[in-house]
């Protein structure tokens, strides 16, 4: 099972904040038989998923979310209303939806694989599902010994509701670590469509932990993975909303193109990753997953200490002085 496949049935499924109960679904579906995977879904409707094989403790919760901005029915019999961050200049011309019951999304391809890039209605961020779809997948196939998390969050579109949720209901233990899965925007230059998975140190709002983001790096670099190391300061990612209530934080995202469907000249367009870098994070997802425990700054301080020790005879003139 490829992981372009899980990409494309993620895709397919139709979403909204407040509305990801399709997007839940298939992730079900992806991962029910599973035989090491454990799937609950709390009270506020996020699902977590735990791949646990031998007695190993889980270091790591790989997160996404499952909304994308769109047109939902308000609950209370007023008029339908937008959620989700698309300025009203791209919505003022009326582009054409697509309605699914309760909510309604912009009338654009689910998935479309064309010259090593994914187009769809809504990367943002049903890639980070599928990336974390498929690493349990990988797991379960390589009979890796691991614990490791996944969790598919609702209503991040809107301000991060599920998130919250979760992080206000500790079900995720504090001794675990955050890593946020995205698609990002390409702006400001920070990194290139093509060149790998950005290991991000910070997003609009937050610094994220400098010993988590260190490890990714460490573990992209071991396996031959392909990287970038940037602050993608375009947005603010659920690693900010989980670091707000006490949890250890790291981020990985891709680079994205038409950010909310939002082309050139406020055309609707879209969206799109390139292959390849969604590859890459989910391999790096994948070695995390199973690395055992890593003291990245502590092997920079000695490497900084040797330095010193080097450069010695050069600093006990002025000691004696």
């Amino acid at each position: 099972m490829s992981l372009t496949q899980v990409v494309q049935r993620l895709l397919a499924q139709p979403t909204a904040p407040f509305h990801e109960e399709a997007v839940r679904a298939q992730v079900r579906r992806e991962l029910e038989g599973l035989p090491h995977v454990e799937l609950v879904q709390d009270d506020f409707g996020n699902l977590i998923a735990h791949y646990k094989r031998g007695r190993l403790r889980a270091r790591w919760a790989f997160a996404a979310h499952m909304d994308h901005p769109g047109y939902v029915n308000d609950p209370g019999g007023g008029e339908r209303v937008f959620l989700g961050g698309v300025p009203e200049s791209y919505r003022a011309a009326g582009p054409a939806v697509e309605e699914f019951g309760e909510f309604a999304m912009w009338a654009l391809p689910a998935c479309e694989l064309r010259d090593g890039r994914v187009y769809s209605r809504a990367c943002d961020d049903l890639i980070g599902c599928a990336v974390i779809v498929g690493m349990m997948q990988e797991l379960e196939r390589t009979g890796a010994q691991a614990s490791v998390y996944g969790v598919f969050t609702r209503a991040e579109e809107v301000g991060f509701v599920g998130a919250i949720e979760l992080a206000r209901s500790g079900r995720i233990p504090k001794a675990v670590r955050f890593v946020s899965l995205e698609t990002s925007s390409e702006r400001g230059g920070a990194c290139t469509m093509g060149a790998g998975v950005i290991v991000r140190v910070g997003d609009r709002t937050s610094i994220f932990d400098s010993e988590s983001t260190a490890a990714l790096v460490e573990c992209a670099q071991r396996e031959g993975i392909t990287f970038q190391r940037a602050l993608m300061s375009g947005g603010t990612c659920e690693a900010s909303a989980y670091q707000l209530y006490g949890y250890t934080t790291a981020a990985l995202c891709v680079a994205l193109g038409n950010y909310h469907n939002c082309g050139e000249a406020d055309r609707i367009e879209p969206e799109y990753v390139a292959v390849s870098d969604v590859e890459a994070m989910w391999r790096l997802c994948c070695a995390a997953a199973v690395a055992g425990p890593s003291d990245p700054l502590g092997r920079l301080r000695e490497r900084l200490e040797a330095g010193v020790e080097k450069h010695r005879r050069f600093t006990e003139p002025h000691r004696s002085a």
